[in-house]
Formats: C-alpha cells, sequence, structure tokens
C-alpha cells in the first residue's frame, strides 16, 4: 500500500504547540495545520475537550514530520516535558538550561 494521497502527493505531518488564552501551552499532531486550528478554536466537538475553555488558542511552534509516527513520538517526547523547556523550544531559545 502506498503512502500517497490521490494526487500522487505524499502527505506531511506537522507537530504543534498551541498557547492558550490563560498561557498554557498544548501541543499535537495533524495533517492539516490550518483546519485543525479552526476545529480547536470552533465551538464544536472536534477540538481538544481541553482546549474548550482555554480559547482562543494560536499556533506558537510547529515542525513537519515526513510521517505520522514521528509526529506522534515528537509529540509524547515534548509532552513530557516541564513548561520551561517547551517555553525555551517556543522561542527557539537553543540553549535550554540544563535542570529542566
Amino acid at each position: 500500500m502506498s503512502n500517497l494521497t490521490s494526487r500522487g502527493i505524499l502527505p506531511s505531518y506537522h507537530f504543534y504547540i498551541l498557547r492558550c488564552s490563560d498561557n498554557s501551552l498544548y501541543c499535537g499532531m495533524t495533517s492539516n495545520l490550518n483546519k485543525r486550528l479552526e476545529e480547536h478554536n470552533s465551538k464544536g466537538s472536534k477540538g481538544a475537550k481541553y482546549l474548550r475553555a482555554k480559547k482562543p488558542v494560536k499556533v506558537v511552534y510547529t515542525e513537519k514530520h515526513p510521517d505520522i509516527k514521528s509526529a506522534m513520538n515528537r509529540e509524547l517526547q515534548i509532552k513530557k516535558w516541564t513548561k520551561a523547556k517547551k517555553e525555551a523550544l517556543v522561542s527557539s531559545d537553543l540553549k535550554l538550561p540544563k535542570k529542566l
């Protein structure tokens, strides 16, 4: 089975971090970042339950991944980080403190 879409394009996946209205951070992954952001900010039930009372949300960090497995692995990795370490990633501070 091929990973190509009907248009012959390899799909890409995005790991993303959102900043919520209460300044918390939310990690996720998707194959369509714009659509997912719309879902998170909509009043419908397709957005994450965690975000329902924290709208609006905005994308503050993204990474493109070639397949769903690598995007999921990155999400799982970063979800375990402290907020300070996530904030350093968001601000692209490559000199992360050693005690995060």
